[in-house]
């Protein structure tokens, strides 16, 4: 080969190593940045993605650019002023063109599997949805992802956004559908709807992690957890085999031994180590290292080099020990030892040496040894809990990568695990939202409780149940925490199905608390909400905040589902009427009443206070008996 073509092969060589070095710096973008996306209105956007250290990116959309760089780690943002609604748009990163997009009201919605119902069983009461044409907004369901202890920086790949045309719309989930349309047809405004939810999930598992920590419960499971978990890791793993491990504080015993013999119980990673002296004639040569039998399996460990395994109790022992390993003076021999079975330890009268060609050093005698890992039920008890801590897991995996994708608030639709825990959900909810809006770096961020519907068997009898609680828990929520809105829904639901299929109605009253506490609107939002009470005699008086324009009954009839009590706390089913902005309760059977109840069961069917609105009371107590 002639210079020429030697020095022409070299260039073109390196022209194809920059090309693919070029190819390979390509922008990589969130997951949620993609086709057919919807960024929040009047909101700064911020782009951000990974890249290259010290790569230069530029960011182009509608007409505006903005150039950053990405820093010595890869990361790179950009943010943009913020944009009125419209679109369609184009986002370009680079080489990277993001299509369709639209700028509108972005709603994270989250919770348990009421917030992710799929549509598809909503097509039987909604035939309408099969025919739905609407491009103008769009949903993006979060795939699960679950990372105690670990933030994530992205959320997983597989999924994309989907608008309501017809032959996408079975895509969708059924909340978000039935907000999207209601919204858009109220507004005239791009809706996205960005589902970040789980089906029977908790909500420990979506509280940011430092904020679930300082319920003493939750720290506690979590110290329990930490503990099984470093029980169920071998304690010597990486560090026990080394030679210069210092290994003075360690208990001794006299191999060969069963261990059983020496009162160790088994179902255990046990670690031996023993210090030999080795003679000048076997330094730097090869020997032989004979460890009779163990049971059950083993790793041997010569001077921190493994030199022989076997993961069962049958063959002897016998393994080289290859040159260059030992020297001259102390060595360390040591023994990783799997014992599970009642047998467990060195097996007696076997041979335990190390053989040279001219010299032998004997093992048996005095070893340490130390507990790496408790593995079974002979092991303390602590070791037998479950060793797993799902708190703040789905806060990591689905909502922490989100946290630079603004948006206009949160619907959150979630209670229903949680039912057997009513007296701290209160507080755990408190902080999930205190914990949300320090994520986001919005503090009044718009936060939506979508309170439990009616669900299970209806009693003729006034009855204390878990949801009804629940629902309580939700109401001090609202009352205590600025910014927020409770969405009642106790007439939604079905006694024998806890996915009940009327979201539509669902979604008309989320939607009056996103118009009020977003949109800004002078409209009132909510039901009556019980204030305080007044003994009249035999009779008890009630009266409402949220109720400026009166009380009513959502469907025209008396009240029901009101019941009193007296001082043994026994109710019993009440006469309420409406006067002016209060009710009056009453019950012949009570002479001496000192509280009531409104709605308060599992299922309060047939419960219908509402304010002149129609929208529903939340359901209420006056007593705090337990």
């Amino acid at each position: 080969m002639n210079n020429k073509l030697l020095s022409s092969l070299l260039i073109l060589s390196g022209l194809a190593c920059m090309f693919s070095a070029a190819s390979e710096a390509k922008v990589r973008l969130p997951e949620i940045i993609s086709d057919c996306m919807v960024l929040q209105r009047d909101s700064e956007l911020k782009i951000w993605g990974w890249a290259d250290p010290y790569e230069k990116i530029t960011v182009r959309f509608d007409g505006s650019h903005y150039f950053t760089e990405a820093d010595g780690s890869g990361n790179w943002s950009v943010c943009m002023p913020p944009h009125e609604a419209g679109g369609p748009y184009l986002l370009e990163v680079n080489e990277t063109a993001i299509r369709d997009v639209l700028v509108g009201d972005v709603w994270l919605c989250s919770g348990q599997s009421n917030q992710e119902t799929p549509i598809e069983r909503l097509l039987d009461k909604y035939p309408e949805i099969n025919f739905s044409n609407n491009h103008m907004v769009r949903m993006y369901k979060v795939p699960t992802q679950e990372t105690p202890g670990e933030l994530q920086e992205d959320i997983p790949a597989g999924e994309r956004w989907h608008s309501a045309v017809a032959s996408d719309v079975l895509n969708w989930k059924a909340l978000a559908y039935w907000y999207a349309m209601l919204a858009y047809e109220q507004t005239g405004i791009p809706q996205g709807m960005l589902v970040s939810s789980l089906g029977g999930s908790a909500i420990e598992s979506w509280m940011p992690e430092e904020r679930l920590l300082k319920f003493e419960n939750q720290a506690g499971m979590k110290a329990a957890a930490d503990s099984a978990r470093i029980a169920s890791t071998d304690q010597g793993t990486g560090k026990w085999h080394l030679e210069d491990y210092d290994d003075s504080s360690w208990q001794t015993i006299v191999n060969p031994c069963y261990l059983e013999d020496a009162g160790i119980a088994t179902g255990v990673v046990i670690w031996y180590r023993k210090t030999i002296q080795v003679p000048e004639s076997m330094a730097g040569r090869h020997a032989k290292l004979y460890m009779g039998r163990l049971v059950d399996g083993d790793e041997v460990y010569v001077n921190g080099t493994l030199v022989g395994s076997t993961g069962y109790f049958g063959p002897p022992r016998k393994y080289d020990v290859p040159a260059g390993i030992l020297h001259e003076g102390s060595n360390v021999i040591a023994v990783r030892l799997t014992a599970n079975a009642a047998d467990a330890g060195f097996v007696p009268d076997k041979p335990y040496m190390l053989a040279g060609d001219e010299d032998t050093v004997d093992l048996t005698g005095e070893w340490k040894y130390r507990i790496g890992l408790r593995n079974s039920s002979q092991g303390p008890l602590m070791f037998r809990r479950r060793t797993n801590f799902t708190g703040a897991g789905l806060y990591n995996g689905m909502i922490y990568p989100l946290r630079n994708y603004s948006v206009a608030g949160v619907i959150w639709y979630q209670g229903e695990s949680n039912a057997g825990g009513a007296d701290i959900y209160d507080d755990y909810l408190k902080e999930l939202i205190y914990g949300w809006r320090e994520t986001f770096g919005k503090q009044d961020l718009p936060f939506v409780i979508c309170q439990l519907p009616n669900y299970m068997e209806a009693y003729d009898y006034p009855v204390d149940e878990s949801w009804a609680r629940l629902r309580e828990a939700q109401l001090k929520v609202y009352l205590d925490v600025p910014d927020t809105y409770l969405a009642t829904s106790y007439d939604t639901g079905e006694w024998n199905d806890i996915h009940p299929l009327n979201k539509k109605d669902m979604a008309a009253t989320i939607l009056l608390g996103t118009r009020k506490l977003y949109g800004g609107e002078d409209i009132a939002a909510m039901g009556p909400v019980y204030s305080h009470m007044k003994v009249d005699g035999n009779r008890i008086v009630l009266y409402f905040d949220e109720a400026d324009k009166g009380l009513a009954t959502k469907d025209g009839k008396p009240l029901r589902h009101f019941a009193i009590a007296g001082e043994d706390g026994k109710f019993v089913w009440a006469d309420a009427v409406i006067k002016g902005k209060t009710i009056v309760v009453s019950s012949p059977d009570i002479e001496h009443p000192v509280a009531v109840r409104y709605a308060w069961a599992n299922n309060p069917q047939g419960a219908n206070l509402c304010g002149k609105n129609g929208v529903l009371a939340s359901p209420f107590r006056t007593d705090d008996w337990d």
